[in-house]
C-alpha cells in the first residue's frame, strides 16, 4: 500500500507541516491530538465495558468453532 513512500517523500510532508503550522503550533497540535485519541480510547473500552454488563452471557465467536450449514438439505 505504501511501497512508494520513502525516507525522502516523509521529510517533505514533514516539512509542509512545519511550515502550515509553524515551530510553535507543533507541540499544542501534538498535545491536542494526544488528548483527542485517549479520549476516545477511554469512550471505546467504555462501550465494551457497557456492552458486557448488558449482556453478560454473550461470549466470543470464535470463527474455528463454528460450523458450517449447508441450505441444500432444504
Amino acid at each position: 500500500m505504501f511501497n512508494g513512500i520513502g525516507a525522502p517523500e516523509i521529510l517533505i510532508v514533514l516539512g509542509i507541516i512545519v511550515l502550515l503550522f509553524g515551530g510553535r503550533k507543533l507541540p499544542e497540535l501534538a498535545r491536542g491530538s494526544g488528548r483527542a485519541l485517549r479520549i476516545f480510547k477511554s469512550e471505546i473500552r467504555e462501550s465494551e465495558q457497557e456492552d458486557k454488563k448488558a449482556d453478560p452471557t454473550a461470549r466470543a465467536i470464535d470463527p474455528a468453532a463454528v460450523e458450517r450449514h449447508d441450505d441444500t438439505t432444504r
